[in-house]
């Protein structure tokens, strides 16, 4: 399983465009093969501070995501909302069962 944390530091005056151009990006990511989970998470002590964390079954699914015309053309766009560069870790790990 591969997850991503993608923390998005938005212009605050260009916030409410950010909102409604990655709106399409969630939920057309949701609807891929291979994605578990796909969240814009806001901060509740940064202003303006977003994060989407993304859960996908393998690297092959983030490869064929990164590829999407919702994808690609979002990252084409994200740089007018950007207030500081978009910060994206990504980890490997496994549902633990209990």
């Amino acid at each position: 399983m591969i997850i991503i944390h993608a923390e998005f530091h938005i212009n605050p005056t260009k916030e409410q465009a950010f909102l409604e151009e990655i709106r399409p990006l969630v939920a057309a990511s949701r609807a891929e093969e291979g994605n578990i989970s796909y969240d814009l998470m806001k901060d509740t002590e940064r202003e303006s501070v977003y994060t989407m964390v993304e859960v996908w079954r393998d690297t092959a699914a983030v490869e064929i995501h990164n590829a999407s015309e919702h994808f690609t053309s979002f990252v084409g766009r994200a740089p007018e909302y950007l207030a500081a560069p978009l910060d994206v870790k990504i980890y490997e790990g496994n549902k633990i069962e209990k």
